[in-house]
């Protein structure tokens, strides 16, 4: 990823890296905090040797969760407050941004804790979204692929947006989910 991101900035292009350790297993999220800090230090550690201008870097990582398995799941505060910890403590504030990868959560839970990221704020890069899954799962299940029901899927795509966009400034609610787009 550092080499990456060093060629990237050499041919003008603003690099993307992006680590990412995984929710699934079972383990704790105090356990996914330690892989991700291991990571993210590791991964600062590169960049500085290839000498890739940080404040030209995007980070896009994975939320500070709970196994998918674990018997018991992290709430949203819990979540937020341990992904902000990990960033203070591993991300140099020379990075711009923060892109968040929705990582197999449901789309609600992560807008929810974008969201709850952003209204705790105190950090200095953007916090914002990189979502994939969690932006389009919403609008393929409601267009299922039908011509009949493409609008419904458009507008469930709108929604979603919508939505993430409020997270982007600490505003999203989970009454926001069924409010009319």
């Amino acid at each position: 990823m550092a080499r990456f991101a060093g060629l990237s900035q050499e041919a003008g292009l603003v690099p993307i890296v992006e680590p990412e350790t995984l929710m699934d297993g079972d383990h704790t999220i105090d356990r996914h905090y330690d892989a991700s800090r291991r990571t993210l230090e590791a991964l600062f550690d590169r960049l500085f040797a290839h000498r890739v201008e940080l404040t030209g870097t995007l980070l896009k990582t994975n939320m500070i969760l709970s196994g998918k398995s674990a018997p018991e799941q992290a709430g949203v505060e819990d979540v937020a407050q341990w992904t902000l910890r990990l960033l203070r403590e591993s991300v140099p504030p020379a990075i711009p941004g923060i892109v968040f990868l929705s990582g197999g959560q449901t789309d609600e839970a992560a807008t929810a804790h974008l969201s709850e990221m952003n209204r705790i704020g105190g950090v200095p890069w953007e916090l914002s979204c990189s979502y994939g899954r969690a932006l389009q799962a919403p609008a393929l299940k409601a267009w299922g692929g039908k011509a009949e029901t493409l609008e419904a899927g458009q507008r469930a795509f709108y929604q979603r947006a919508r939505l993430n966009g409020a997270a982007r400034s600490g505003s999203y609610t989970s009454d926001m989910e069924h409010a009319a787009a």
